[in-house]
């Protein structure tokens, strides 16, 4: 058959009109295809966004919010978010001055002489609530109660205050750890061996916040108390978030113990993944009996309790009861948590070193160090980092747990769980010195972990190749 000659007048270019095939999806790395799976994820582009939040929160949060976490608010002590925050100004205090002698004068009070039992002599407020009472039948003597709540018949009369023989002396000035709230006093008729005869006078007061000038100026409210008259109503310091039982802003400490409880949170697991990948690849390289070796002492250290290794690290360290113990709960997780890593590392670089370029690295002259720096652990970073996302909470659960049992971060330095461990003294009267710190250490654990699903599902490698 006769060849056919072809010459440079057979070709031509293509017209610009003429249609061209184009690639219909334009090729991406493995890390571009994995961000846009990771957003396809609701829950876990949220709980990224969410982490980004806490990181901001931690470290841009006390730039704003100046407040020392260590200053002492005595005007509001346990004030939940949103609580009155006026106070009244008022003259100094100046004591209740009686001789003794003569009966408290009950013509010209607050309520009509008919009404009169237990009653106030003043108005009632933080300052001082001033109090007296008209006999008891068949009174040898009086004891004065302050309660929290109205006590029913037969029940309780609350904390006793004063108590005398004294018939005159009906009368009593209250100045114990007054604050903004209501207070119900019990005058109760004692016999001669102060026993209680049943006869009581009860009353239900509102205590009103109040503040000198003197004070006012104090605290940095005003320039110069001489700018205050009594009767003039002035705004005590904003808490967002409300105070804790020593006056101490809660917004502020939330930001102080978020720097603590992620320090260890994000600090330890660098340490503790980055020696388990090490060794987890050092062991799936080698192989054979070194390998069986580094897994059997891996092994130990999973069987080692935590807690006592904990408890004997602090002995160690010298660290005293009340003392933190930040050093020891870290390297605690270092030592005993890394297996984990190291077992997920091991897997990969077991089934990565079979693979066919590794071979090819191989016959081109790649020594061990080369093989496994460059070709096997940037193979795993997928799992390495989805490790990485879920050490995080548990590490962080773990610096609550630990400082809520009083053997992680003493108080006064605040984290997460040393907050927690101070609320619950108080939760049932100030619950929000509980529920903050503890929605604080929720929403982290959740986002963490949510956040690593989503980067499970979307650095795996099969699921690409699925699409």
């Amino acid at each position: 058959m006769a060849e056919t000659a072809f010459t440079a007048d057979d070709f031509r270019p293509a017209a610009a009109t003429e249609s061209v095939q184009a690639v219909a999806r334009p090729s991406l790395s493995y890390w571009q295809d994995a961000w846009i799976r990771l957003k396809a994820n609701r829950r876990a582009l949220f709980s990224l966004y969410l982490v980004i939040g806490l990181s901001l929160f931690t470290l841009v949060g006390p730039l704003i919010w100046t407040v020392d976490p260590s200053l002492q608010d005595l005007e509001q002590i346990s004030q939940p978010p949103g609580a009155d925050r006026d106070a009244t100004v008022v003259a100094p205090h100046r004591p209740w001055e009686w001789d003794g002698t003569a009966e408290p004068m009950l013509d010209g009070l607050i309520q009509p002489r008919d009404r009169l039992g237990l009653i106030p002599a003043a108005s009632p407020t933080t300052q001082s609530v001033r109090l007296v009472w008209e006999p008891l039948p068949d009174a040898a003597g009086y004891r004065l109660y302050r309660n929290l709540y109205p006590a029913a018949e037969g029940q309780a009369l609350g904390l006793p205050l004063f108590e005398t023989f004294n018939l005159r002396e009906r009368r009593f000035e209250d100045r114990l750890d007054l604050k903004p709230r209501s207070y119900y006093y019990s005058v109760a008729a004692l016999d001669a061996q102060g026993q209680m005869t049943g006869a009581v006078h009860r009353l239900g007061l509102v205590v009103e916040r109040v503040i000198t000038a003197q004070e006012a100026e104090a605290m940095g409210l005003v320039a110069d108390a001489g700018q205050l008259k009594p009767g003039d109503r002035i705004k005590l310091r904003a808490h967002p978030l409300g105070t804790d039982y020593l006056g101490r802003d809660l917004l502020a400490r939330l930001m102080a113990g978020a720097r603590v409880s992620l320090f260890i949170g994000i600090a330890a697991p660098l340490l503790f993944i980055a020696f388990g990948v090490i060794y987890g690849a050092a062991a799936g390289f080698l192989g054979g009996w070194p390998d069986q070796a580094l897994m059997r002492f891996s092994d130990f250290v999973v069987a080692l309790p935590f807690l006592l290794f904990m408890i004997l690290l602090r002995v160690a360290s010298g660290v005293q009861p009340g003392e933190s113990g930040i050093t020891p709960m870290v390297l605690a997780m270092v030592l005993l948590s890394w297996p984990a890593a190291a077992r997920l590392v091991r897997g990969q670089i077991l089934q990565i070193r079979e693979e066919g370029y590794i071979s090819a690295s191989r016959l081109l002259g790649g020594g061990a160090p080369y093989l496994v720096l460059r070709h096997m652990i940037p193979n795993t970073l997928g799992v390495i980092l989805v490790t990485m996302t879920f050490a995080v909470p548990t590490a962080i659960f773990t610096e609550a747990f630990l400082s809520f049992i009083g053997m992680g971060v003493a108080p006064p330095t605040p984290s997460w769980g040393s907050m927690c461990n101070e609320g619950i003294k108080t939760m049932l009267t100030t619950p929000h010195e509980l529920i903050f710190p503890a929605l604080f250490i929720s929403v982290t654990v959740l986002a963490f972990n949510l956040l690593g699903d989503g980067l499970r599902d979307a650095l795996d490698a099969r699921m690409r190749s699925a699409e």
